[in-house]
């Protein structure tokens, strides 16, 4: 609130009120830095996690070599990949249970790849992948890094440094942060390599143009502080609530799959096949139930899910998979009650899909 109503100045002015911006700019940018182990002069504030993998894929200057980016990345990271003409883009396969296949990023990789993009853990699955097996492979091969890790903070041990990661993308909403407000952090050497996509102002020393967002500046350095200080301690809890959901759709609705459930996941994030049950319908039958069929930013869309097709699920079987996300402030009672309307929405829905009625 003081962003807003005090120090309400633009952070690129040198008046008073501009100084005390900027001073705030900074200190968001020390606890950004400090909540994923990095220097604060290599942080770059952004609109969000989109601009921010976009920035990554996109704005890295690899000097004509390809870029090979997971399967199962989200859509801010395959699509700049995919509109990058004079680089050649390759994706890298998952097993089963959405765990990169390692052996087969090694066999992609050569001389001639300049940039690896995988994320941290997924946001549809919670999967996590072996950050640190993944670089070292990597830079053997002398590539680039990228790491978003957008979903992992707060949830999961994460180091920048110690995991040797290149760049890595955060965004503030996921960690309770204000809307509108995401990060890049790149190592000095990626950092030489990094072109701005945004161009203008010159603001974020030349990498980012346009008046900052401060006030959700400042939210996002708040929210890192808590995420680094409670945000671990709090997982067990969320991990326990999750197997009890799990649990409970199995034994109620019966016939329920855990997709990537043989791999290691996210404490809060779970994803289940309902067999015989259209996802769709029955998030419309569990009223006052809040999930969805896949990420936010694709949750409208027709297609099924890649990150499930990825994962060797037909179209069928991906149209009757749930992501569901637990939060802080989820309670054992939020888990009764969201298996209870999942559950009698999957029992209507399937007895209307057996007797043939279209939905």
């Amino acid at each position: 609130m003081p962003a807003f109503e005090i120090d309400f100045g633009n952070p690129s002015s040198t008046h008073g009120h501009g100084s005390a911006a900027m001073d705030m700019m900074d200190a968001a940018r020390a606890q950004v830095a400090s909540c994923i182990g990095c220097r604060a002069r290599d942080v770059v504030f952004t609109s969000g996690a989109t601009e921010a993998n976009n920035m990554a894929v996109s704005g890295l200057d690899t000097g004509g070599r390809g870029i090979l980016v997971g399967a199962t990345e989200h859509s801010s990271v395959l699509e700049p990949a995919r509109s990058v003409k004079e680089k050649s883009v390759g994706y890298v396969p998952v097993g089963p249970d959405g765990v990169t296949d390692l052996d087969g990023l090694e066999r992609m990789l050569d001389d001639d790849v300049g940039l690896v993009s995988i994320m941290a853990a997924n946001s549809e699955t919670g999967v996590i992948q072996p950050v640190a097996e993944i670089a070292r492979i990597v830079h053997e091969c002398g590539a680039l890094f990228h790491c978003d890790a957008v979903q992992a903070i707060g949830k999961i041990p994460f180091g920048m440094d110690g995991l040797c990661v290149d760049m890595v993308t955060l965004s503030s909403h996921k960690i309770y942060g204000p809307k509108g407000c995401g990060a890049i952090a790149a190592t000095r050497e990626a950092r030489g390599m990094l072109r701005p996509i945004i161009h203008g102002g010159g603001q974020e020393e030349g990498m980012r143009s346009g008046t900052p967002n401060v006030p959700a500046i400042v939210g996002f350095g708040i929210a890192c502080d808590i995420a680094a200080a409670e945000g671990l301690a709090d997982m067990p809890k969320q991990a326990a609530l999750r197997d009890m959901f799990e649990e409970g759709m199995e034994r109620k609705a019966g016939d329920v799959i855990v997709n990537g459930g043989g791999a290691k996941r996210l404490p809060n994030t779970s994803n289940i096949r309902i067999r015989g049950a259209l996802a769709d319908a029955v998030m419309v039958g569990a009223r006052g139930v809040e999930v969805s069929t896949g990420s936010a930013c694709s949750s409208s869309a027709i297609e099924p899910s890649h990150v499930l097709t990825a994962m060797g699920l037909d179209r069928d079987a991906a149209g009757e998979s749930i992501r569901v996300s637990l939060g802080r402030p989820t309670k054992e009672r939020d888990i009764d009650a969201a298996v209870s309307g999942l559950a009698s929405a999957s029992r209507f829905v399937r007895g209307k899909m057996a007797g043939g009625v279209a939905l």
